[in-house]
């Protein structure tokens, strides 16, 4: 009788382990395509992406190089007080996006520019994200009308 109920633990044990391996599995391939990293224009200089890969690029606007293109085509800026990367962006600017704000993009690199999918843009005078603000602290950027 003993030996039965170890059995029946042991196997109890054994399909607990594969039922959790399997899940981590599944939770991985689920999120492999949904991690952006973060990177400062700093970073980007320090550590090129590798070719193709999506990232999230952050700092703030620089003062007079927002260009509106035909269309909805826009070209500016983004620095963090280093350095400085040129992007690109297609689509609607969000309402609170100017120059001197901070900005986060999602996209990629495409010949030394970077070609963003999607823009944010702080949603009051107050709140910057958190990376955003370590970057610029880390280059002691000041905005011109801080």
């Amino acid at each position: 009788m003993k030996s039965l109920k170890k059995k029946r633990r042991v196997q109890v044990l054994i399909a607990t382990a594969v039922a959790l391996l399997i899940a981590t599995v599944l939770i991985g391939y689920g999120f492999r395509d949904g991690i952006n990293l973060y990177r400062s224009p700093s970073q980007l200089a320090e550590n090129p992406p590798a070719a193709g890969e999506v990232f999230r690029l952050g700092g703030m606007v620089e003062e007079g190089s927002l260009l509106r293109g035909e269309g909805t085509t826009v070209s500016f800026a983004v620095t963090d007080g280093g350095d400085t990367v040129q992007v690109s962006f297609t689509g609607v600017l969000p309402d609170l996006f100017a120059e001197n704000s901070g900005m986060i993009g999602t996209g990629q690199m495409v010949d030394g520019v970077f070609v963003a999918s999607e823009i944010l843009a702080k949603h009051d005078e107050d709140y910057m994200p958190r990376e955003l603000v370590d970057s610029l602290e880390q280059h002691s950027y000041q905005a011109p009308n801080s």
